[in-house]
């Protein structure tokens, strides 16, 4: 599967266009609690990470249903939520049929 933030892929050529596809995963948050702010981030940085890598996964089934071999266009949302430990990852993109 060939994933791309651009609207087409280079050497490539789109036969079909299958429709928009999405991964989301929902996660909650790794961090540590310390006084030092790297300890802090690389705990963040690991959980975003994780579920970002998550949402790619589910966003390639999600294309694969659809019988695509490419996913074109992906756009990327990060959301923290205040007072919460929980994190959202939102990743969209226009499944295609390349050859």
């Amino acid at each position: 599967m060939i994933l791309s933030t651009t609207n087409s892929i280079e050497s490539h050529q789109i036969i079909d266009y299958l429709g928009i596809v999405t991964g989301v995963s929902v996660n909650a948050q790794k961090t540590t609690f310390t006084f030092k702010k790297e300890t802090y981030f690389a705990s963040l940085e690991e959980s975003i990470n994780e579920a970002k890598e998550e949402a790619f996964q589910k966003l390639k089934e999600n294309a694969s249903k659809l019988s695509a071999n490419a996913v074109v266009g992906i756009k990327i949302d990060i959301e923290t939520f205040p007072q919460s430990t929980f994190l959202l990852v939102s990743i969209t993109g226009t499944a295609v049929k390349v050859q």
